[in-house]
């Protein structure tokens, strides 16, 4: 009954000081037991971080960091001591009592903990800051005043960008100096999106009395110690990759009740779909089956189209899309250009197939010269007939690879899809233009215009947004379903990838195929769905855009039609060749 009354206590505590009673807080009995004052103060401090700042983004941005391999016990530390500033004056111009509470939990953590402190630069850093706030500014040296001014002037602080900036600036300087130019600065860590993390495993990260391997129970564990004052045991940076490592892994474990929420995943963070539960499940019954049995479709116009929420996948979103728009504004004449290219030559070649053919038929006009054949020949073709190729008997789908390998290049797919969109718009010839990616179960169809829209929808193509893996079989599987229903005699597939299909495996209760998704077993599969569909009349033309050393197997998947290009902005030149063969071919 004690703890539950002291949890109650505690739980009122951060409730009044946050003003939201939904707020889901779990309180650190066993820091209460070491000193009442830290835990209460800890939950003081959940209630005002939640007040005036966004929990969920900057814990969101922590996990990103330990995810490219920043030590998560000293990150935790910066980020206890960045809290503690950015929240302590704000919530103490309200509540003058509050002083008191936040003096006697410094004391009380200097005198536990100072022994742990002192071995390593963040405790360092915790019993100088400490110390001022129980003595007042005194002596520092001069690095160390730098790194304290950078925490204390966070007391300012008006958005949680200002927490996360700081932090990320003071891991990078007085833990890892090396982070930034191995891992990448404070952009590429919020490039991070959260279908990577969800795959990554996390286990190991977790405590020992944590039930669920997932992302989700991580994020929480993460959000609970941010604020707490008590220190945690450092890893040293070679423990830390050593683990790090270890948990890595093509196999991802998660149990029934992960699953249930992988679908709502999935829509939070690709958009809502576009389709049925009915059409759902009838496309995910013809298609998912084999190899792909215990796999899922999902098709959605994006996630900043159909939005779910606007969380940070939908301002990732619309951020990639800002940048892609840049980058074509930035070579708008030269885009501008190539569509005038591209358009020129798709017309030359359809204006010859619209000239009339005139030939001898058994009907149409009569060609009197040709009668006295009547009765004294067996070619009794006395007609002319004039023959018109239709150019509207053309049907292309562009199928670009969209997974996490692709990020290097998104404005450049981007440009060169819009280029390739709207050429074929301007001559006429229907087409449909998707992007793909795998997450956990389900292979994610992203739809920029379908076959018949309006050229308007060209543009959709800027929300192209790469992340996570590629099953590359499963998703020319999934746009065969389509083009196959068109009445469009000549059939076009173009796949823009980098020759490696790769899928993490999601090793759950009962799974038929256990067998990861790569290497020779994921090229087999994606070259035999290429070939049956160009048994069925289809023409497919593989454009490999990756390293040389993959070349071989692009090759394996689509033999003889296939282009290397060594850099994006080829894409559009190769493509349109390929659609003048195929049109001239027909001819």
């Amino acid at each position: 009954m004690e703890e539950f009354e002291l949890e109650n206590r505690i739980k009122n505590l951060m409730w009044t000081v946050s003003g939201d009673y939904s707020l889901e807080f779990k309180p650190d009995l066993a820091a209460f037991a070491k000193s009442k004052y830290v835990a209460l103060y800890d939950g003081i401090k959940q209630g005002a971080f939640a007040r005036y700042f966004n929990r969920e983004e900057y814990s969101l941005y922590l996990v990103k960091k330990i995810y490219l391999h920043a030590m998560e016990a000293p990150l935790m530390d910066l980020a206890q001591l960045c809290i503690e500033f950015a929240v302590s004056g704000k919530i103490i111009a309200e509540r003058e009592g509050v002083s008191n509470i936040r003096r006697r939990a410094c004391e009380d953590i200097l005198d536990m903990d100072f022994h742990k402190l002192t071995g390593n630069p963040a405790g360092k850093l915790k019993i100088a800051l400490f110390r001022e706030i129980l003595n007042g500014k005194g002596a520092a040296e001069a690095r160390q005043r730098h790194f304290m001014d950078m925490v204390q002037e966070l007391s300012e602080a008006q958005d949680t960008m200002e927490l996360i900036q700081t932090t990320d600036k003071l891991y990078n300087e007085l833990i890892d100096p090396y982070f930034e130019r191995n891992q990448g600065d404070l952009e590429k860590v919020l490039s991070v999106t959260l279908e990577e993390l969800a795959e990554f495993s996390w286990e190991d990260f977790l405590e020992e009395e944590a039930l669920e391997s997932t992302l989700e129970t991580y994020l929480d564990k993460v959000t609970e110690n941010m604020t707490n004052l008590d220190t945690r045991e450092t890893e040293t940076k070679e423990e830390q990759e050593k683990n790090t490592e270890e948990t890595t892994k093509r196999i991802l474990v998660v149990d029934e009740k992960a699953l249930e929420k992988m679908y709502s995943y999935v829509e939070r963070n690709y958009g809502k779909t576009y389709l049925t539960e009915g059409e759902e499940k009838k496309i995910n019954a013809l298609v998912c089956r084999g190899i792909h049995s215990d796999c899922s479709l999902y098709f959605t116009k994006g996630i900043l189209k159909e939005p779910v929420m606007r969380n940070y996948q939908y301002e990732y979103a619309r951020k990639q899309r800002s940048k892609n728009l840049y980058e074509y504004h930035d070579n708008h004449r030269v885009v501008k250009n190539n569509i005038r290219l591209l358009t020129d030559m798709l017309k030359k070649t359809l204006t010859m197939r619209e000239e009339k053919e005139e030939t001898l038929a058994d009907r149409g006009t009569l060609l009197p010269k040709r009668l006295w054949r009547i009765g004294r020949t067996g070619n009794v073709q006395v007609f002319k007939r004039e023959l018109y190729e239709d150019s509207s008997s053309f049907v292309v789908d562009v199928l670009i690879d969209a997974s996490g390998s692709q990020r290097s290049r998104q404005g450049q797919v981007a440009i060169q899809a819009y280029i390739l969109s709207e050429a074929l718009s301007n001559v006429g010839i229907p087409h449909r233009v998707t992007s793909f990616c795998t997450f956990w179960d389900y292979t994610v169809l992203h739809n920029f215009r379908d076959y018949d829209a309006d050229r308007t929808e060209n543009s959709n193509i800027f929300e192209y947004v790469t992340s996570s893996n590629n099953r590359d079989g499963l998703a020319v599987k999934a746009v065969e379903y389509d083009l196959l229903q068109r009445e469009e005699e000549h059939k076009i597939l173009i796949v823009l990838s980098d020759g490696k299909p790769y899928d993490v495996i999601l090793n759950r209760p009962n799974a038929r195929n256990p067998k990861p998704y790569h290497g020779d077993y994921a090229i087999k599969d994606t070259g035999f769905a290429v070939r049956k569909l160009r048994n069925q009349g289809v023409c497919v033309l593989g454009v490999f855009a990756g390293e040389e050393k993959d070349l071989q197997a692009e090759k394996k998947i689509f033999g003889k039609d296939f282009a290397y290009i060594r850099d994006i902005s080829g894409f559009s030149p190769v493509v349109g060749r390929y659609l003048i063969k195929q049109l001239e071919k027909n001819t």
